[in-house]
């Protein structure tokens, strides 16, 4: 398949996944609240999500793999994001809406490390065929990955247009709608890879066991667990902290704005350079690095000129990282445990960091004030400090012994 049919394809799958994700996320705490529960009870369903996570992600990816079955998977889960989306609308009371959320974390916890392996598989292979000049254009993860954050940012504000129009219950309806999109477009993609295909290593109940024994992928997870951990106290309270400085909430978002516009642009535009420049360690390092500064100035100043340098920063903190660790496990993870390496770092290498750090930022923030997020800095310096670790161990997963 010609890379021009290609990557329409991957462009509308993720275009399809993010945007779901932007008319479902942002406004469910409200549409939790809005159908009778207390927050505390909002707090426990959003917690109960939260650790279906954590164990629905890794057991997709470790179908998908041991069926060579990305693409159908990812279908399967789409659809049923699809159909639990509308269980928030059937749910009444706390044990119906807690059935709801646990269903839909379910079913849209694959759905982005599942895409990713996809998609790299496919960028893979594209590159592969651009060198032999067999193709005449690459296929860049970058550009795929870019789109669904600007998706991300239109579901969302077309999140607020739908609700100021029709109401919160009209949300999980077109989120539902988005889901199903997805489904549709995810039938149309090729598939990783086909049983025949597809290598034998990691085949087994061992394959994710052979991910965790690696020492390049558990590096990995390490530094981007505490790079990305590290944005904890910045996501909960850096809006506080700002209107108590005196910055209205029109100013805070397009603060927000920034940070987010600087993602695209990275993944767009300044990534694959950097990237091809740095190679991935070095811009991994180059992610913590930023990140340190990016905090260390946040601890010291709520000047508005120092704010808009340092959200700029985010397309370094996030999404080079992101591009980063996505090179490294395309590089070293065999294509028999894409799906299952994506997953489990995704949903317990990131997951389950940023679910912690957002648990301590609460007692930091509260104990330290702005001085939390020195301890923000102290995340990305030890992050740094695994960086040359990653250049000495870039192996394949399946020649990876070494402690």
């Amino acid at each position: 398949m010609q890379v021009g049919a290609v990557l329409p394809r991957f462009l509308l799958v993720y275009a399809a996944l993010y945007a779901g994700y932007g008319l479902t996320t942002p406004f469910l705490p409200a549409l939790l609240s809005e159908r009778g529960l207390s927050a505390t009870e909002v707090g426990l369903v959003l917690a109960a999500a939260t650790g279906i996570r954590l164990a629905a992600g890794p057991l997709a990816g470790r179908v998908a793999d041991r069926l060579a079955a990305g693409r159908g998977v990812l279908a399967a889960c789409a659809a049923l994001s699809a159909g639990s989306a509308l269980l928030y609308l059937a749910g009444h009371g706390f044990s119906g809406l807690m059935l709801a959320g646990l269903a839909h974390a379910a079913a849209t916890a694959p759905l982005a490390p599942l895409a990713d392996a996809l998609a790299l598989t496919a960028a893979a292979a594209k590159t592969a065929a651009a060198k032999t000049a067999a193709e005449p254009f690459r296929f860049a993860y970058g550009t795929v990955r870019g789109a669904g954050s600007a998706a991300f940012i239109a579901g969302t504000l077309a999140a607020g247009q739908v609700t100021g129009s029709l109401g919160l219950a009209a949300l999980p309806v077109a989120g539902a709608i988005a889901f199903a999109a997805l489904a549709g477009a995810t039938l149309r993609l090729p598939d990783a890879a086909s049983p025949a295909e597809a290598p034998s290593v990691g085949r087994g109940s061992a394959g994710a066991g052979l991910l965790l024994r690696s020492a390049t992928f558990r590096r990995l997870v390490a530094v981007a667990a505490l790079v990305i951990g590290s944005h904890a106290v910045h996501d909960a309270f850096a809006v506080i902290r700002w209107r108590a400085a005196g910055l209205t909430p029109s100013t805070a978002s397009l603060l927000w704005a920034e940070a987010v516009a600087a993602e695209v642009l990275v993944f767009f535009l300044l990534g694959p350079p950097l990237l091809a420049r740095l190679g991935p360690a070095g811009a991994l390092g180059l992610a913590a690095g930023a990140g340190a500064l990016r905090w260390s100035v946040a601890a010291l100043t709520v000047a508005l000129p120092a704010l808009v340098g340092i959200q700029a920063l985010h397309g370094l903190t996030f999404a080079l990282l992101h591009l980063a660790a996505m090179r490294i496990l395309s590089q070293t993870v065999p294509p028999a445990l894409a799906a299952t390496a994506q997953t489990v770092y995704g949903t317990l290498g990131l997951g389950l960091a940023t679910a912690l750090a957002t648990l301590a930022a609460g007692p930091l923030y509260g104990a330290l004030g702005a001085g939390a997020f020195w301890v923000m800095t102290g995340l990305c310096g030890a992050a740094l400090l695994l960086v040359p670790g990653l250049r000495d161990r870039a192996t394949a997963v399946s020649d990876d012994r070494k402690d």
